[in-house]
């Protein structure tokens, strides 16, 4: 539908008619959404001994309404508007055209298939907490999770909405019990001390900050089966109450551990959740915690596998990839052939270290959520609210600020506390995107190849018209994102950066902290030399049709 003719109704609704849609109910809903977004406050232990007891406290509340509420608030608008599966790479290609749309849409991708790796993986190290596993037997628990949730997704969406139902009903009582028994024995002042002591004050909030944006990651995921919804009016609703459920989930349970567990400098080290119940009721409480905390990797796994294997689809649809990634199975309407690829892929990446998985991936979903923010306020523009008579959100062009706002401050925060391996690797990751967009533009026509006439090339460069210039305002931006956040991490990390680096590293690129700034200071300056390059050529020789 052209945005010119818009009159108003859902917009690309029947893309993928094939897909067998299921009416959810709001508690089974709200269920897939926290299992797919949270699945526990597993990773709030490291906050509290890197940022302080009170600063936890108070980010565990300042991060949902500046990221994880505004992120909520586009993907429930967007889904009712296009209830699409791939909808992160159908939003930016309506909002920005085939390149943006195609980056997005790899970007997502990966980050799904690193993500379910990863929660495999830190399952199988929970278990190791409680019997010693070799790493032949780790392997085998890891390919039997992979196996089991591989299955219940070739049955169908349904399944994987009860799993997920079940399981988030085993991890909310869990987390309660520990609330509620850590609350009973209160010994400790939680805001003594608010920070770390004898820390830079930055510091300690840039820990904090990225540690809690990463726990408030993944409500994109319900873009990833709006094209399954039958109902997605209920997704706004749903959305609200997860959120608030999983602040509470992780506000709760981490104030009843401080303020009764201790020392607050032994939590993520020595000290965690479990230790709560086991120090405070029975130690085969703890061990029953622990339990609970690898169903609470496999749920998170469960949702990954869902919106991984849909990732593709749209993009199939629109030739930028293979046509078989879009075949759905005739009976359950699923798509068979990337869940079976994704167990695979998984296969391979369990045996990569959990550290490592989550380097490559965290900056790539924050250019991912603060990038999704801007289609949003695009689309909103191309496509008025007035007009709709469909879900949106209140508030005119305020609440447009500020779901584009809060993400922005709290991505560009993150992108650069992070540490310098994980913004040189998500580097890598990114830049990735600009590789393999020609390669499938060439191999399988892209948009062209659906509709000539709306969708032209340059014939030189068998390209979109525009993509040159596209390329620079890419290099651009992240060239100068690049140059400009090497020389705050020299400042951020410089005093104690190279000896953390070689400590934990012990040799190779990650090892030199001064190597790896160099890397990124001149890395980009090639990126700003090619963005100008690109963005001038492509204005003169290749403009984007109006």
């Amino acid at each position: 539908m052209s945005k010119a003719n818009y009159a108003g109704g859902q917009i690309l609704a029947d893309a993928t008619p094939g897909l067998k849609k299921k009416n959810f109910t709001l508690p089974a809903m709200i269920f897939f959404l926290y299992c797919a977004c949270a699945g526990g406050a597993f990773g709030v232990e490291s906050m509290i001994s890197s940022s302080g007891p009170g600063l936890t406290l108070i980010l565990l509340v300042l991060i949902p309404i500046l990221w994880a509420l505004p992120i909520g608030l586009y993907c429930s608008e967007l889904t009712n508007l296009i209830p699409v599966d791939a909808g992160p790479y159908v939003w930016t290609r309506m909002a920005f055209g085939e390149f943006w749309g195609f980056a997005f849409g790899f970007w997502m991708a990966l980050a799904m298939y690193l993500t379910g790796a990863a929660y495999v993986v830190l399952a199988v190290d929970y278990i190791g907490n409680i019997i010693a596993l070799s790493p032949a037997v780790a392997f085998m628990i890891k390919a039997a999770f992979i196996i089991i949730f591989t299955i219940v997704n070739l049955r169908g969406l349904e399944e994987v909405s009860t799993i997920s139902t079940i399981f988030c009903v085993i991890i909310l009582v869990a987390f309660t019990a520990v609330a509620v028994v850590g609350l009973a024995h209160w010994t400790n002042n939680p805001f003594d001390p608010v920070m770390v002591q004898g820390e830079n004050a930055f510091s300690s909030w840039g820990t904090g900050i990225a540690i809690g944006v990463w726990m408030y990651c993944g409500y994109v995921v319900i873009a990833y089966i709006g094209g399954e919804v039958e109902n997605p009016q209920i997704i706004p609703k749903g959305m609200k109450i997860c959120i608030v459920l999983i602040t509470l989930s992780y506000l709760l349970p981490t104030l009843g551990g401080i303020v009764s567990t201790g020392p607050w400098e032994e939590w993520g080290i020595n000290i965690d959740y479990a230790t709560v119940l086991s120090r405070n009721l029975a130690p085969w409480a703890g061990v029953a915690f622990m339990i609970c905390a690898v169903i609470a990797q496999c749920s998170i796994f469960n949702a990954s596998i869902t919106s991984a294997t849909r990732s593709f689809i749209p993009m199939a649809q629109d030739n930028l990839c293979p046509k078989f990634l879009a075949k759905l199975s005739p009976k359950r309407g699923v798509p068979v052939i990337p869940i079976l690829i994704l167990a695979v892929v998984n296969l391979i990446l369990v045996n990569i270290n959990f550290e490592v998985l989550v380097t490559i991936l965290s900056p790539v979903l924050f250019v991912l959520y603060v990038g999704l923010a801007f289609a949003y306020a695009k689309l909103r523009k191309d496509y008025p609210v007035e007009k709709r008579g469909l879900y949106a959100v209140k508030g005119g062009k305020l609440a447009v600020v500020y779901i584009c706002g809060g993400p922005l401050l709290v991505g560009i925060i993150s992108f650069l506390v992070n540490g310098t391996n994980y913004f040189l690797l998500g580097f890598v990751a990114i830049l990735a995107a600009v590789i393999f967009y020609p390669i499938c533009k060439w191999i399988y026509g892209g948009l062209y190849k659906k509709d000539p006439e709306a969708y032209p090339i340059n014939p030189k460069t068998r390209l979109a018209k525009g993509d040159l210039g596209r390329f620079g305002i890419f290099f651009l931006l992240f060239g100068f994102v690049a140059f400009a956040g090497s020389f705050f991490l020299q400042w951020y990390e410089g005093g104690w950066g190279p000896a953390y680096y070689l400590e934990t590293y012990g040799s190779g690129i990650m090892s030199n902290f001064d190597l790896m700034l160099s890397i990124a200071r001149w890395g980009g300056v090639v990126l700003l030399v090619l963005g100008v390059i690109f963005y001038f050529i492509g204005k003169k020789v290749d403009p984007a049709d109006k």
